[in-house]
Parts: structure tokens; C-alpha cells; sequence
């Protein structure tokens, strides 16, 4: 029996009927076209090189190879037979933290007060993989939230699965651009198992400027329900631009003038204190130990956690069934095969059946 690690991403197979439709519909379409010069047996004759066939061997292979790829970054695991030979069930005692990530395009502005420096979304990436690194026996999920909030990965104890998850991250990943810190909080608190006996937290990494919501009413319902907020903040007071790309910025189209998005420190500390936690900025050396330790103060729950063996996984045996399909993909083509010309598959007999 085989499972996925990552099952929402073989939605990805629905790619398979539209290219299949796509294909079908430049065949037909290229068909009428030719009709307009004239009858299809002389048209034919002038295109002796033109394969009827083996353009649809070359759609067999390129629908074989997008479905051996979604099923691969899926990553297939074998379970079937004993489970224990698959995977592992242990015991462990650790907390629930959910990460709530502002993704808002003033995140891509400089975390410093050089424009050209590091930006404050690459170091609040930094700084949750170290974050991961720390937590051992913990879960974890994360939330990225603009003008609204989105889950990115549920609550988990896979810490690979969060570290993928993140480096994917950017503002695309929200639609609607704004900064809803209060809208991401709620939906961090709904996202917790019913394990009341596992310290939750939940980790708000932002530059605190919050248009959308009330933030603090939210964090205060969040203490009240036994749950931590931390905050690290990113970006300075002085503020930077926010890049567009080809050395552009961001302009206001109301004043025509280069926005620049400042570093709200009084509002993420408000938000840090309503709900419990400390607020540290991302800048710092000890913002990460110091969350740590914050986070070490919370009591520790067990849970059991699965983890499977490496022999389960199935990822290199779809890799190279991929990579096989890819090879033979590019050494064939589309027009007539010169050693096949010789033989007739599909001619009809002349003088009825013999």
C-alpha cells in the first residue's frame, strides 16, 4: 500500500485532461486549417514527412511524465505489509507552536536601513529555520497572512516537510495584499489539536504594521484561551523602499511618491504583551534564544509521532521512471521514423477480404 507525505499536491494531476484537451484542440484546429488548401489526401501527399502517429506518442510520454512528477514530489511511501517495517510510532513530550508569517509585500522592503540589504521576509526565514532547528519533540504549523490570512501547512511534527514549506514562501502567496495580524491569529487558534494538556504558542514574525484588524483584541482572546503570542519584529524605524524589480519601487498612486514601509514596534509590542508573550526584534543576536527559552516555559504535553524509515520512501524509484520518460521523450519526434516508412500498419486491402 502506498501513502503520500504531501497528498494535496497530486490535485496537480487534474493537469493531465487539460493538456490532454489542449492537444486535442490544436490537432482539430490544425486539421481545418489545412482543408482550406485544398483535399486532405492531396494536402497529405505534399507533407510526406508529417507522422500521424507520432504526435501522439509524444503527448503518451509527456502526460506519463507530468503524472511521475506530481506523484514524486508527493513522495510516495510503501506501507503496505508490516507496519512496523515502514514506519515507527514513539512517544513524545513537546508543545504546539504555529507560526503566523507576514507576507506582505512590505516584507520584501530591506530589513536594515540599507535599501539593498538583506529583506526582512529572507531574514524572517533565517530566523524560523532556526527556530525549527530548536524544536526537537515539538509540533509545528504555519500560517503566511497578507491582506488575509492562509494555512501553509497544518500543524505537524515533520520538521522537513516545514523547512520545504517555507523556502517556497513569497507575497504570491496570498492574494489579497494588506497586513492582518488579527484575521492570522484566529486562524492560528483554530489550527491547535484538543490535546489540553500540550502548551501552545503561537509565533507572529512581522513588521508590525497591521491595517486590516485589531490585532491586540486578538491576541488578548488568545491568552485568555491558555495561548502564547510572541512577536519578533523585522525592519527599522527609519523605514525603506519596497522593490518592484529593474531597480524600481513601490509608488503611492495618490502622491506619486516612493512608498516607505517603517517598522511598528510599539504595535507588535502591544500585540506581544495582550497576548502573553515578549516581543523581540528579528535584528537582534538573542531574538532566537530568547524566544527559545520564552517557549521553554510552557508545559509539555505527549503525543505520538510517526516517522517513516528511509527504506519506505519511493521517491528515487519515481525519480528515475521520470527521468527514463524524459530521456526517451527527447529522442523522439514527431515526424515519420525513417526505418518504419517500409511497413504499412493500418492499409486496406484491395478486392474486399481475403
Amino acid at each position: 500500500m502506498i501513502s503520500f507525505a504531501y497528498p494535496h499536491l497530486l490535485y496537480l494531476l487534474f493537469l493531465l485532461p487539460i493538456v490532454a484537451g489542449l492537444f486535442i484542440w490544436s490537432r482539430y484546429s490544425r486539421r481545418r486549417k489545412l482543408n482550406r488548401y485544398g483535399r486532405p489526401k492531396v494536402i497529405d501527399s505534399l507533407m510526406p514527412e508529417v507522422s500521424k502517429y507520432m504526435p501522439w506518442v509524444k503527448l503518451t510520454l509527456s502526460l506519463l511524465i507530468i503524472a511521475t512528477l506530481v506523484i514524486m514530489i508527493a513522495r510516495p511511501r510503501a506501507t503496505g505489509g508490516l507496519e512496523a517495517d515502514s514506519a515507527e510510532t514513539s512517544t513524545s513530550r513537546g508543545i504546539e507552536v504555529m507560526v503566523c508569517l507576514d507576507v506582505s509585500n512590505s516584507m520584501l522592503a530591506s530589513s536594515t536601513d540599507d535599501d539593498r540589504g538583506l529583506s526582512r521576509l529572507q531574514r524572517a526565514k533565517h530566523i524560523l529555520e532556526k527556530l525549527i532547528d530548536k524544536m526537537t519533540n515539538d509540533k509545528v504549523g504555519l500560517i503566511v497572512f497578507a491582506g488575509d490570512a492562509y494555512t501553509q501547512l497544518p500543524i505537524t511534527s515533520d520538521y522537513i516537510s516545514a523547512k520545504m514549506f517555507l523556502n517556497g514562501i513569497s507575497p504570491d502567496a496570498v492574494p489579497t495584499q494588506g497586513t492582518a495580524i488579527g484575521a492570522a491569529l484566529e486562524m492560528a487558534m483554530n489550527s491547535f489539536t484538543p490535546n489540553d494538556e500540550m502548551g501552545k504558542a503561537i509565533i507572529v514574525i512581522t513588521d508590525g504594521e497591521n491595517f486590516e484588524d485589531n490585532a491586540v483584541e486578538a491576541a488578548k482572546r488568545a491568552a485568555n484561551a491558555g495561548i502564547q503570542i510572541d512577536v519578533i519584529g523585522l525592519g527599522t524605524s527609519r523605514g525603506a523602499r519596497i522593490p518592484v524589480g529593474n531597480g524600481r519601487y513601490m509608488i503611492n498612486p495618490v502622491t506619486g511618491e516612493e512608498v516607505v514601509t517603517r517598522h511598528d514596534e510599539a504595535t507588535a509590542a502591544q500585540i506581544a504583551q495582550a497576548g502573553g508573550g515578549i516581543y523581540v526584534n528579528g535584528a537582534s543576536n538573542s531574538a532566537i534564544s530568547a524566544v527559545d527559552t520564552k517557549m521553554d516555559e510552557l508545559a509539555q504535553g505527549e503525543f505520538e509521532r510517526k516517522s517513516f524509515s528511509p527504506q519506505s520512501e519511493q521517491f528515487p524509484i519515481v525519480a528515475i521512471i521520470a527521468l527514463v520518460l524524459l530521456l526517451i521523450d527527447s529522442i523522439t519526434v514527431t515526424r515519420k521514423i525513417s526505418w518504419l516508412k517500409k511497413y504499412r500498419f493500418f492499409t486496406k486491402e484491395e478486392g474486399g477480404n481475403k
